[in-house]
Order: structure tokens, then sequence, then C-alpha cells
């Protein structure tokens, strides 16, 4: 079959590699894809939000799957868009309808899907910008530090802790009053801060029964420690070695299953990937938010430890063979080590080459902030690559990524040097 990758980072090149080695794969594109897909697929200039030039390339190049990457096309409605083309008839997609794509789209809507479904999440409270006064009494009489969620996407940026309770309402008068988010924060959920160890799980799901993919654990601040600014992902590991399986069962049980049901009862269409962003507390494991599609860095260290045929896997979502596939999962550890562009997650410069990729053998490379210009390859991003390795255990994995990062090179280069450093 002949299928189309939206995205145009990490995560893409790693469906690419992965899809373009299935035995169904006849050709490959994705738009607009990086200098990374082009080793292995045919990239399309265009952007996946614009859907009439979605729906040229399905038509020319006769495409049967459509497999989306990033969040911003499922929540616009990419998939009501192409099923509802008589055009496309047939066309299969992986990635929910608009609807479902809302709990991911708004943190309100998630919130209501797990209260109505009894799945276990922080206590919390919505407001608008009408409500800036109660927003702030609310504040007042919770205790710090306050959790300060813009209800829409704002680029992995909406998400505010805070310990003080002056800061706090000076943070919530930027967001309601001031749009500091844009129409994203136009209303704001505050919640209660849970401590404990985060961690991300993935299924893939046809709205019915499921898959579990490998879990990960990522690292989000731009600092060692965990400090500093949060950024798009700095790095993750596979599996987490806390992960026993007393807690994965609790995570099945209360979360996972919970929400594939809830999905079925609320008539919420969902072909797709299911992100679990979860914070364990004390080994009780709650939801902190919903992705509805892969993540990255994390799909770095999930997909490479899937023996399976992956286009196999993701097409049994559309065929009914989902619940019966014999998913094969690499016993290995997986880290990636994400290199940025220094200066990011702020201002950063870009066209920096980039050498030494030809001397990684132990690691692959996954391209992200990357461009080919006249054969040489330059930074055009924040995030720039991700480094990944298998080995025994997280140790290895992680050392063998580190040596591969010592052989590449591009001016003002930064990478977390403790990725893995609190298991």
């Amino acid at each position: 079959m002949n299928v189309l990758i939206l995205g145009s980072g990490g995560r893409e090149h790693c469906f690419a590699e992965l899809i373009s080695k299935s035995k169904h794969c006849d050709k490959l594109f994705v738009a607009p894809g990086n200098s990374g897909t082009s080793l292995m697929a045919q990239n399309l200039d265009f952007s996946p939000i614009d859907f009439d030039l979605v729906k040229g390339a399905i038509t020319k190049h006769n495409i049967q799957l459509v497999v989306v990457g990033p969040e911003d096309p499922l929540v616009s409605g990419i998939h009501d868009f192409i099923v509802s083309d008589p055009i496309l008839k047939g066309v299969k997609v992986i990635g929910p309808k608009q609807q479902a794509a809302q709990l991911e789209g708004s943190k309100d809507f998630a919130k209501n899907f797990l209260n109505r479904h009894n799945i276990p999440t922080a206590k919390h409270q919505t407001f608008t910008t009408r409500q800036f006064e109660e927003a702030c009494e609310y504040i007042e009489n919770n205790s710090p530090p306050y959790v300060l969620k813009a209800d829409g996407l704002a680029a992995g940026k909406g998400v505010l802790i805070i310990d003080n309770v002056n800061q706090a309402k000076d943070e919530l008068y930027q967001m309601l009053v001031k749009s500091k988010f844009g129409s994203a924060s136009s209303s704001v959920v505050i919640e209660e801060f849970l401590e404990g160890i985060e961690l991300s799980c993935f299924v893939l799901t046809d709205g019915k029964n499921y898959k579990m993919l490998p879990s990960a654990k990522d690292y989000k601040r731009i600092g060692e420690g965990d400090t500093g600014l949060n950024t798009g992902g700095m790095g993750a590991i596979s599996p987490p070695p806390f992960l026993n399986d007393k807690i994965r069962s609790k995570i099945e049980k209360r979360i996972i299953y919970p929400t594939i049901k809830g999905l079925e009862l609320d008539k919420l269409d969902y072909t797709g990937f299911v992100f679990f962003g979860l914070i364990l507390v004390d080994e009780d494991p709650y939801v902190i938010e919903y992705n509805v599609r892969m993540g990255d860095p994390e799909t770095q260290v999930v997909l490479p430890r899937i023996n399976s045929d992956f286009l196999e896997l993701l097409f049994s979502v559309h065929t009914g063979a989902l619940s019966d596939y014999d998913l094969k999962i690499n016993e290995s550890s997986a880290a990636t080590v994400v290199m940025v562009s220094g200066g990011y997650p702020e201002t950063y410069k870009k066209n920096m080459d980039i050498k030494g990729l030809d001397k990684v053998k132990e690691s692959k490379v996954y391209h992200a902030g990357v461009i080919k210009e006249k054969g040489l390859l330059k930074t055009n991003g924040g995030r720039v690559l991700a480094v990944t390795s298998l080995g025994e255990n997280v140790d290895r994995a992680l050392k063998t990524s580190y040596h591969s990062i010592g052989k590449i090179r591009f001016k003002n280069q930064y990478y977390r040097k403790d990725i893995g450093f609190d298991l």
C-alpha cells in the first residue's frame, strides 16, 4: 500500500523508518518531512493543516493510509475531512476524529472526560476570562504550588507551576486577560499539584480494543537536574526501570481500560494512538494529560523496541485484527538524547553546519530541525537531532547514545548530560 505520514519532526522520521521496512509498504510519502525522512521516503512540501493540499497528495499518489504525527491537524479535523470526502472514500486514517481529539485540544474537555469515567486525576477547576476574580479566590483558598494550564493547544508551553500566590495571580492575569497564549488561554484550568514520578504510557486503539505499546519516561526541562524552562523534550528512556508488574496492572485497570471504554460509551470515534501522561503518587497512577498522538521524543525510544511489522500493526486498526495481533516487543532498553540549538527554547540561531553523522554507527540518529542544502545538513530548528540507542539496560543505552553524540558537531550545540539521572 501507499502511505502518507503528516509531520516534520523526529517522531515522523521514526515512523518513516519503521513503515519503510514493512513488507506491505509500496510507496511512502511524508508531508512536509525533513532531511531524515527523505532518506527512505518522498517528502512533499506542504503543511499538514492545509487540508486541500493533503487531499491533492492523497489522490495524486493513490494513498491508502494516512498516519498523522502532530496534534494540530487532528484537533483541526483532518480525519473527519478525509473520511467525509467522497473522492477520498476508502482512505484510512491513524488518528482520532475531531471531537475525540479534544482530549488533547481542550484540558477542560479532558478533565470532564476523566471525571465522568472515574479515572484518577488531580483536583481542578476551569475559569474563563469573565471569571478572573473567582479564579484568584480559588488560588487564595488553595495551597501552593499552583498549576495553571491553558485550556487549548499552546505548543507545549501552556503549563505553569508556581510556588508564590501573588505570582500565580499575576500569571493568571497574563493568561486570561492579556491572552499570553492567545486563544489557548481564553480559559484556564487550575489544578492541584501532585508530587511523584512521571511516566508516559501509549496504546494503539480502534476505539474498542487496544494494544499496549512500550512505556517511556521523558525529560522536558532544558537544564540538568530538571531545571529551567520546559521544552518539547530533551530525552527519553524506555522502559522506566521503576515500572513493575504491580504498577503496570494498576495503570491498565484504573486508567487505560476505563479510557478506552469511555471513548466507546461517549461515542468518540478514535482510531490511533493514545498517549497517557501519568504521575505516580506512592505507586498510585494519576492522569496529568492525554495526547491524541505519539510523543516526541518518546516515539524515538518506543518504536525502536517494536519488533513486529509496524505498518501491519497500524492497518490492523482498520481490519478488525487489532485485538488478536501478536505484538512483539524487544526486551532491550532504549535511550534517546536530544541535541538542540543553543538558546532553545528561547531565541536561537539556525543554518549551522552539522558534521559527523556519518561516523555514528552504534546509534540511530533521528532528524528533527534539520534541512539539506546543496548536499550539506544544516540546523533548522530548536530541537535538531535525537540520538537513540538500544542496550541491555538503560545505563548501557545511555552510554552508547552519549558516545555517539561525541562524534556529532554543530555550532552552539547543547544537550543534557544527565538524562536518566533520577532513576
